[in-house]
């Protein structure tokens, strides 16, 4: 099996990364006009360090009220499903087995041969442990 690229195998994180730095960019560069806008309004001199304060402030106001908890909520399942709570695990194990049970009925011959190869090729998944011992005794 080829090997993809970073980018093709990250390209959903790519994105949203590149969304992420254009919204945040266009945050700082309109917050500036409105800020340097507010200041002449008011007659006061327009000073970097305290845009730079100000935006830091409605930016991490931003990010605690929304940002951090969506990725919490994204992040946190993503490495739940990564390391394969039970919840992730079940759905897939489940379907594996009942195909390789179809298979193996309406082709046991053939099955058994068919499931090996598959098994070889995708190196690392295999059936659920409790088919595999199902099917082992059934032979045996």
């Amino acid at each position: 099996m080829a090997r993809k690229s970073i980018w093709t195998r990250y390209g959903f994180a790519w994105v949203t990364l590149a969304l992420f730095l254009i919204t945040l960019t266009g945050h700082w560069i309109f917050g500036w006009y409105a800020y340097a806008n507010e200041q002449l309004a008011l007659q006061q001199p327009v000073e970097i360090g305290s845009y730079t304060m100000q935006m830091m402030r409605d930016t991490l106001e931003n990010w605690q009220s929304e940002f951090l908890q969506l990725l919490w909520q994204v992040a946190g399942l993503a490495i739940l499903l990564h390391v394969g709570s039970p919840q992730s695990k079940e759905g897939d194990d489940r379907i594996e087995a009942k195909i390789d049970a179809i298979l193996l009925a309406v082709e046991p011959k053939k099955g058994d041969s068919l499931l090996k190869d598959i098994d070889d090729e995708y190196e690392g998944r295999h059936t659920d442990a409790r088919f595999v011992r199902m099917l082992e005794r059934r032979h045996s």
